[in-house]
């Protein structure tokens, strides 16, 4: 994008501001490659939160590899480009998933941004107010450290680096986290698929010395939380459920309950401010700033 469609989206988003309405927390999840169960760990996370009775948006940010409707079991026909583009409305593509919880199709940030049009795109801040009543919006973004993945983890109020006790995957989160050092001092993690706690934090304290040794500013990394391995997520995952719907008492289901707990608490600090940090307009006020 120049610099002459950036002012215009910039002063168009300016013009579309209404008064006020509650700050939508967002929260970014990647990691450094795929298959560590970034999109199972979104999707579950974005369905506890709904049920503790917080209202949740969850963003397909995923580049190529948008999955979150097979997560969710439902179609996806649309998805936010078509709004942009004119093809769609914002109510149009928004699946509701179960009480409390939308999910919003996405595409990817630098195609979003291409579609500089000022009238298709002031009718999208509009009907994007809809949303504005989130309460958090988690954003699966693709993995690796890309421009576009970028964008959204500037964007976004919290990441949160995703990994498997695997050489390769270890290796992989490490190198995010010190592309993501550049971008934010404050950077969460979950390990996925661990045995126990002790494997988890043992994880974390050796991509956390190697941080604190070759990242050189004030990195604060922290442990969100774990997942424990278990045969029940996977087959989950295969019939398109979610665990934490079909095994509610399982270890995994606790350790994402422990999580969104740790998210909830954050929300509570969130106080009523100008709406350009609400909903999926108010992410797009944030991409363009961040562009």
């Amino acid at each position: 994008m120049n610099g002459h469609q950036a002012e215009k989206l910039e002063k168009l988003v300016a013009e579309s501001a209404p008064k006020r309405s509650k700050k939508t927390r967002f929260v970014a999840i990647t990691s450094g490659k795929g298959g560590v169960g970034k999109s199972t760990i979104s999707s579950n996370l974005a369905y506890v939160l709904a049920q503790s009775g917080l209202n949740v948006g969850i963003f397909d940010a995923d580049i190529g590899l948008a999955n979150l409707d097979v997560m969710f079991n439902v179609k996806v026909k649309k998805n936010i480009l078509h709004v942009l583009r004119g093809e769609a409305t914002v109510g149009e593509i928004l699946i509701p998933i179960t009480r409390n919880l939308i999910l919003i199709p996405g595409e990817s940030g630098d195609e979003i941004l291409k579609f500089s049009n000022m009238a298709l795109f002031d009718r999208f801040m509009e009907e994007a107010q809809v949303l504005d009543k989130l309460d958090v919006m988690i954003i699966d973004t693709g993995a690796g450290i890309g421009e576009h993945i970028q964008m959204f983890l500037k964007a976004a109020d919290d990441v949160i680096v995703v990994t498997v006790p695997d050489p390769a995957a270890i290796t992989d989160a490490y190198a995010t986290i010190k592309t993501v050092a550049v971008l934010r001092n404050d950077i969460g993690m979950i390990l996925n698929q661990v045995k126990n706690d002790k494997e988890a934090q043992g994880v974390f304290n050796k991509i956390k010395k190697v941080a604190d040794v070759n990242i050189k500013h004030d990195l604060q990394l922290h442990l969100l939380g774990k997942i424990n391995e278990d045969v029940k997520v996977s087959s989950s995952v295969k019939q398109r459920a979610l665990f934490s719907v079909a095994h509610p008492t399982s270890q995994p289901s606790r350790d994402i309950v422990a999580i969104a707990n740790k998210i909830a608490s954050k929300l509570e600090r969130n106080v009523l401010v100008g709406s350009n940090e609400s909903g999926l307009s108010g992410l797009f006020r944030r991409l363009i700033d961040h562009f």
